[in-house]
C-alpha cells in the first residue's frame, strides 16, 4: 500500500492504490490527500438531493443511476474527487475501464450531473472542481452553498444561501445563481420541480 508522505505528491494511480477500505472519504487535490469530514446537515442536504433526483430518474425512465460513492478522475494528473452526488449514464459505463474494479469515472460524457454541497473547503468546489468538471465536459454542475460559505462574488453581498447551476455551453460553463424563494432550473432535468427553499430546509 502506498503511504502518503508530506512533500511527496501522489499520482492518481498511487492514490487509488493507497485508498483504504475504512468507510472514510478522501480526495486528492493536486497530489495531496484530503480527508472529507462532512457535517450532519451537509449529509442531509446531499441525501435529500440524491433522493429527489432518483425520483425524477424513475419518473422519466432515464438510463441514469446515482451510486453511493464514486471517484471522479479529472484530466489534471494528481487529482481525484468524490462528489456529494453524481448522476451516471448507465449506458456509457462500459466505456469506463476502471469502473468494474474501482468505481472510477474518467469520461465526462458518463456524468450528466454532479453536485458538490459546499463546505469549509469551498475554494476547491468553486475553483479546482469547477475548472476540472468543465474541462471533462460534465454537462451540469451544481454548487449547493446552503451556509453561504463562498466568497461574496459567489453568494452575493450580503452573503446568502445560494445554489449555483453551471451548464456546459460551447465547452464552457454558463452559471446561474438561485437564492431563497427560487425554483431551480436544470438543463439535465427540465421537469424537475424543486425549490431552493426545499433544499435549504433539508439542512434542518
Amino acid at each position: 500500500m502506498v503511504q502518503p508522505q508530506v512533500g511527496h505528491p501522489l499520482s492518481f494511480n498511487d492514490f487509488l492504490e493507497w485508498y483504504p477500505d475504512n468507510g472514510r472519504r478522501y480526495e486528492l487535490i493536486e497530489g495531496v490527500v484530503v480527508e472529507m469530514v462532512p457535517t450532519g446537515p451537509h449529509e442531509d442536504v446531499g441525501g435529500f438531493l440524491a433522493a429527489e433526483l432518483n425520483l425524477e430518474i424513475r419518473r422519466n425512465q432515464l438510463p441514469y443511476s446515482i451510486p453511493r460513492t464514486c471517484l471522479i478522475k479529472p484530466q489534471a494528473e494528481g487529482s481525484g474527487y468524490v462528489p456529494d452526488v453524481v448522476v451516471l449514464n448507465r449506458e456509457l459505463l462500459q466505456q469506463e475501464p476502471l469502473w468494474p474494479k474501482a468505481s472510477v469515472i474518467q469520461n465526462g460524457a458518463t456524468v450528466p450531473l454532479v453536485i458538490e454541497v459546499v463546505s469549509t473547503n469551498w475554494r476547491d468546489d468553486y475553483g479546482h472542481k469547477l475548472v476540472e468538471y468543465e474541462a471533462m465536459g460534465i454537462a451540469e454542475y451544481w454548487l449547493v452553498d446552503f451556509r453561504a460559505l463562498g466568497a461574496v462574488r459567489h453568494v452575493g453581498n450580503p452573503k446568502q444561501p445560494t445554489i449555483t447551476i453551471c451548464q456546459l455551453e460551447d465547452n464552457e460553463y454558463q452559471m446561474r445563481r438561485f437564492v431563497t424563494g427560487d425554483a431551480l432550473i436544470s438543463g439535465m432535468f427540465p421537469n424537475l420541480n424543486l425549490t431552493t427553499d426545499a433544499v435549504f430546509a433539508a439542512a434542518g
